[in-house]
């Protein structure tokens, strides 16, 4: 038994935990906040809930796969409800495209926009599988470690055209300008550019058709508190409001041998994991001369998602049975323009948007009180290495986006708000503690995937482990939990 320390409780940190109690170790979790989640915080107010981050489930059997090592089944615990569709996706125009897993309603949404598409499609989709055969099934829960791992999985990449961006690809099989849209989106779910990502990425599409788009009923939320009564099964120490100020090094040996808390206590330990941000792991809790390969340059010059603006928001009047539904992304009328300004151009927040709207309680009434909805609407925006002041833009670009919406999609929006809360990049560097106050950490570029990519086990001390977004293989919900296997596997009984 070794005495680990894991460092957050998002989801890396949560399922890391899992899997080594569950191979014996003694583990404690130092979280700074107050409860568990991680980017997975829940707000209350007034009745009604909001999940603060993830709220699409792709890969369902990853999270029973916890509950099933440690003798349990998820089912006992949260109950997860399949998305139909899985999302509406709107045009600037208002017109809309409905998917899911069903090929025939894929393909009659096609014949609205561009019939010739059709049979683009069945190709597009053929060769996602294979990406996601390699990408996902044999490459997701293995460690790049050495350049000699990424030597052996090139050959691959360069058959399966991983140079290309997302939108580069997609398009070598879809004509339509809008369809292009609808199956290059993607990236945006896990911090990339479609124009920018390697197109590795198309093989969401694939996952989400081979194992469909889920809700967690109670929200994430929910999700994140069945974790919470498995911790306490397994027996994990979880401290609470618990803040790490440094990983302390052993000169000598080049290894971690505890942390030191904001307060000055120190907890030693054997082994650290950390589900951190990678940029803040980095530059703030190791000290620069125990770094060697991220130093402090190599960290700024790397290359760290958009962040997000989000309002969360209830009403007091329902709009079930109007046109939206579960997940809802309304597209702008630019869209490799408003990419550009986001992810490229500094000081420059667009005065048009795409946005994400997110309403549970079409799924789930029981998220806001009776009679009332729950949304919370979510816009790419720039992160803070564009030098946009959010303290002065953040009032106004509110309420672009409320007007905008109240307009054409919620009809007296404004008159029956009864809750509000936003969050905009600062949150992400300050709350969060997140790099550049980027939403996802490292951007999924070919350049910064796989063994580029900042590794499972830090190359600067051998008992520290990283998971989460920053780390291989990358961010959203199926990424953060291969990672925590990753590094659970590393470790070892």
């Amino acid at each position: 038994m070794r005495k680990i320390i894991v460092i957050g409780a998002g989801f890396g940190g949560l399922a890391t935990a899992i899997r080594l109690a569950c191979a014996g170790h003694q583990i404690t979790i130092l979280e700074k906040r107050e409860k568990l989640g991680g980017r997975a915080y829940v707000y209350e107010m007034d009745g009604f809930k909001f999940d603060g981050g993830p709220t699409i489930i792709t890969a369902p059997w990853m999270f029973d796969e916890l509950f099933l090592i440690a003798g349990k089944h998820r089912k006992d615990y949260v109950e997860f409800i399949k998305c139909d569709p899985f999302y509406r996706i709107f045009d600037s125009d208002g017109q809309s495209f409905d998917y899911n897993d069903r090929e025939e309603l894929i393909l009659s949404e096609i014949d609205r926009f561009c019939p010739s598409d059709k049979r683009g499609y069945q190709r597009f989709l053929a060769s996602a599988r294979a990406i996601f055969e390699k990408g996902f099934v044999e490459l997701a829960d293995k460690p790049f470690l050495t350049l000699g791992d990424m030597f052996r999985v090139a050959p691959d990449l360069i058959r399966l055209r991983s140079y290309l961006s997302v939108y580069k690809y997609v398009s070598q099989f879809i004509k339509h300008d809008f369809l292009r849209q609808v199956f290059s989106f993607h990236p945006l779910l896990v911090g990339g550019n479609p124009f920018d990502t390697t197109s590795i990425y198309a093989m969401i599409h694939y996952l989400e058709r081979e194992w469909g788009v889920w809700y967690s009923m109670g929200g994430t939320g929910a999700l994140v508190e069945a974790l919470g009564e498995l911790l306490k099964e397994l027996g994990i120490n979880i401290q609470f409001e618990t803040e790490v100020q440094e990983i302390i090094v052993d000169s000598d040996s080049r290894k971690a041998k505890g942390v030191r808390l904001k307060d000055a206590t120190i907890i030693p330990a054997d082994v650290i994991v950390c589900n951190a941000d990678v940029g803040h792991t980095y530059l703030k809790m190791i000290k620069p001369n125990h770094r060697r390969k991220y130093t402090d340059r190599r960290i700024k010059r790397m290359r760290y998602s958009m962040s997000l603006f989000v309002i969360y928001f209830g009403t007091r009047r329902r709009y079930t049975g109007n046109r939206l539904k579960h997940h809802n992304i309304i597209l702008g009328p630019r869209y490799k323009g408003l990419l550009k300004d986001i992810f490229h151009n500094k000081g420059k927040l667009a005065s048009d948007f795409s946005l994400y709207l997110h309403m549970p309680t079409y799924t789930d009434p029981n998220l806001a009180p009776s009679g009332h909805e729950s949304f919370y609407v979510l816009s790419p925006v720039p992160n803070l290495k564009s030098g946009i002041n959010w303290r002065e833009a953040a009032g106004p670009y509110r309420d672009t986006i409320m007007n905008f919406l109240e307009e054409n999609y919620l009809p007296g929006l404004q008159e029956h708000l009864v809750v509000e809360h936003i969050i905009n990049p600062l949150h992400f560097e300050d709350t969060l503690s997140s790099y550049q106050g980027s939403a996802f950490s490292v951007e999924p570029i070919l350049t910064q995937s796989a063994w580029f990519r900042p590794h499972n086990r830090s190359e600067e001390l051998d008992n520290l482990y990283l998971v989460g977004a920053g780390t291989h293989p990358g961010a959203g919900l199926p990424g953060v939990l291969s990672s925590a296997k990753i590094a659970s596997d590393l470790i070892g009984p």
